[in-house]
């Protein structure tokens, strides 16, 4: 009967069913990643500690609208009156280590623990090395940029994983880009800060393994990071101009893809990376922009976070691992090239002297 139940009613789960619900903290709910996996995590039936920028909700109209509607229909919604139980607010600068600590011990106080803690925040500055060198202003950029996109996590994880080892359980799932594979003109300090959050992810999975904690690194395409945050631009230098270097700089893409958006409100947003002056923009993006290019990478966060044997990293779509397949067979050819030259040249020890223990080089031919 069951059977024949099933069959006419098939369950289709959007993501893989689990033996209890999940606890998630989401270090940037108020992003277009956060509000659509708070959404899909509530209807799933988990619990989540929503961490916002407070300077985001309270001065950027724009960038918090969206999250306003989510808690507006949160909070009014006769439909998902237990979704309020499960979902709390709090305010979260993963730059400061203090406000880490403090909503950690409120998702704590709140659901009695943290199963999953997804890392989510950043923010792109755009750039050649010479023009983020220009003057004083320019180089708090990059520190800006690092204490964004590399500190900002180490200290959000490092609040947790007291949790998370006292229970012999935990998963950080970090979302990055394939910029953590690939260099991109233009956006050199944004690659680097990629980087370096992946190499100290990967480091610590092997530290925090043993207490049965696990590391997931997501990345999607360049743009669902890009467009979806802040991006902040130096003045551009004649030098990089079109016109005389003919490199794909980062600039040039974004400010031509800015200014062709569907919905876009102001059809000259572009330009503003062309600016003579350090210039901040939220892309402006539709609602419905915003879902359909978030989807794919909601959907693998959803299904990865907590699951017995997730996979350390995660590309997300076929355009991505396409594109990460190219960079590692050139990495394959130049580790081939760096063989050849290493074989050119031997270090043996000296047959006429062994017992010195002497050691001579010897070039082949």
């Amino acid at each position: 009967m069951s059977n024949s139940h099933e069959a006419k009613f098939p369950r289709e789960p959007k993501f893989p069913t689990h033996n209890a619900p999940r606890v998630w903290f989401i270090t940037c709910a108020n992003s277009p990643v956060g509000i659509s996996l708070c959404r899909h995590l509530l209807a799933h039936g988990d619990y989540i500690t929503a961490g916002v920028l407070p300077v985001e909700f309270e001065k950027h109209e724009d960038r918090s609208a969206d999250f306003k509607e989510f808690l507006e229909e949160v909070g009014t919604s006769q439909d998902k009156e237990n979704w309020r139980a499960r979902l709390r607010v709090v305010a979260l600068d993963v730059r400061i280590m203090g406000q880490c600590q403090s909503a950690v011990a409120e998702a704590v106080q709140s659901f009695g623990r943290v199963d999953i803690l997804f890392c989510c925040h950043s923010e792109v500055v755009v750039g050649t090395v010479e023009e983020l060198s220009q003057n004083a202003r320019t180089l708090t950029l990059v520190q800006d940029q690092f204490e964004t996109n590399f500190f900002g996590p180490v200290n959000i994880i490092k609040a947790t994983l007291p949790i998370f080892r006292s229970k012999k359980n935990g998963h950080i799932v970090m979302l990055t880009a394939i910029t953590g594979h690939l260099g991109t003109p233009g956006l050199s300090m944004y690659c680097a800060s990629q980087w370096a959050i992946e190499g100290y992810c990967d480091s610590l999975a092997y530290e925090i393994a043993p207490f049965n904690i696990k590391v997931s690194i997501v990345q999607p395409n360049m743009e669902v990071n890009v467009l979806t945050h802040k991006i902040t631009s130096a003045p551009p230098m004649s030098a990089y101009a079109e016109d005389t270097n003919p490199a794909p700089l980062s600039r040039n893409i974004l400010s031509g893809l800015l200014d062709r958006l569907e919905g876009s409100a102001e059809p000259t947003t572009g330009d503003q990376l062309h600016s003579n002056e350090v210039t901040s923009l939220y892309p402006p993006l539709s609602k419905a922009m915003k879902e359909r290019l978030v989807a794919e990478t909601v959907h693998a966060v959803a299904a990865i976070g907590g699951h017995d044997n997730p996979p350390a990293r995660h590309i997300v779509g076929f355009e991505g691992v396409g594109t990460v397949k190219e960079k590692l067979k050139t990495v394959s050819e130049e580790l081939e090239d760096f063989v050849e030259c290493s074989s050119a040249v031997d270090i043996e020890k000296s047959e006429e002297t062994p017992a010195a223990q002497i050691q001579h080089i010897t070039i082949p031919g």
